[in-house]
């Protein structure tokens, strides 16, 4: 059995994008991510990486792009409205098709907002987040071990497919401690014939640009990359079932929001309330065959978010509201506790609760 260790979410998630083979990290602090960035101060120095605290994150996205245009494994991180400044660079990557991990450990908004967990960048992650046509892989953790592995696994994803993967995490998962296992397999390598390392083996230069004056020549590129957008759709997707056998009730729910589910599922088993969950671990590609099977089965959906209920739209499309969809949420930095999930529970149960 793999010996653990216990650390905090922001900190594992900084060691597992070393142990993954990122040697580049280039942030600006935030609350409630400054971990991941003090982390990396401290590691990278001593095993041969690059750390630097960018003037902005605007800055930093930018570096990022330079990175990873040599075909090196890169990172940045931020929190809400630093992402937001971050997204030009961001939509620059997906326009050059160039690999990275971004992370965005959520706080409460919009604007400055606050420093307590949140969940309301859904739609900036899953929707793009800047302009143009494009996707993130969007990496959803539920635990300080997710917050590894799916660190390890977004640097591999970013590389096969040649795009940006992105950790959504809420405050909670930055900021709690847990143990951990650090044992993650072998770092994939990927072959890079696209970047420019300064030299080419066949003819030509390696260029990396996301321009083009032709219009029929960038309505093609965008062709191209949703095609590959229906492959990551197809084969990537991840998600965690809950006492979905028997369920008549189906909670959707990530992050830290998943969590307190777990905790209302079991009160309202133990009230004869038969109720499960579908966890999507990636919010996109969205788990939308899971859910749409399931609503063969369940007379309803409740989605539990922090957040004014940003998936909820996410969950009504999967299931081509087949069956009436719920809304238990809290937003702000507050977080629901399992009894106020359970009460919605009882009010579906009892025909008392109003569809969204």
């Amino acid at each position: 059995m793999a010996e653990k260790v216990l650390m905090k979410g922001n900190e594992a998630l900084a060691e597992a994008a070393i142990m993954a083979g990122c040697r580049y990290y280039f942030g600006y602090p935030i609350t409630p991510q400054t971990e991941v960035a003090a982390y990396m101060a401290k590691r990278m120095p001593k095993i041969g990486g690059t750390f630097l605290q960018a003037e902005s994150e605007i800055a930093a996205i930018n570096m990022v792009i330079g990175v990873s245009s040599c075909g090196y494994r890169v990172m940045t991180s931020s929190s809400s409205p630093g992402i937001s400044l971050k997204s030009e660079g961001i939509s620059y990557l997906a326009g050059c098709e160039l690999p990275a991990l971004i992370v965005n450990v959520q706080r409460g908004g919009p604007g400055l907002g606050g420093i307590q967990p949140s969940q309301s960048d859904y739609f900036q992650a899953t929707k793009g987040g800047g302009h143009g046509d494009y996707k993130l892989i969007v990496l959803a953790p539920a635990s300080v071990q997710e917050m590894v592995s799916l660190t390890f696994k977004g640097f591999d994803l970013a590389d096969k497919y040649r795009m940006q993967s992105m950790i959504l995490a809420d405050g909670t998962m930055g900021q709690m401690m847990e143990p951990v296992s650090l044992d993650l397999g072998e770092v994939k390598e990927y072959a890079k014939p696209w970047a420019t390392t300064g030299t080419s083996k066949h003819e030509g230069r390696n260029i990396i640009n996301s321009l083009s004056l032709s219009p029929a020549q960038l309505e093609q590129w965008n062709i191209d990359r949703y095609e590959k957008y229906k492959i990551v759709e197809r084969d990537e997707v991840m998600f965690e079932e809950f006492m979905m056998e028997d369920a008549e009730i189906c909670i959707v729910a990530f992050g830290i929001a998943a969590r307190v589910s777990k905790n209302a599922i079991m009160t309202a088993r133990a009230k004869g309330i038969k109720v499960g969950m579908i966890r999507p671990i990636t919010l996109w590609p969205f788990p939308k065959d899971a859910l749409n099977k399931a609503a063969d089965k369940v007379k309803a959906f409740l989605s539990v978010e922090l957040n004014m209920g940003q998936m909820i739209d996410d969950v009504k499309l999967a299931i081509n509201c087949k069956k009436p969809v719920y809304l238990c949420n809290r937003t702000g930095g507050v977080i629901m506790t399992p009894d106020e999930i359970l009460t919605s529970l009882e009010k579906i149960e009892k025909g008392e609760a109003k569809a969204w």
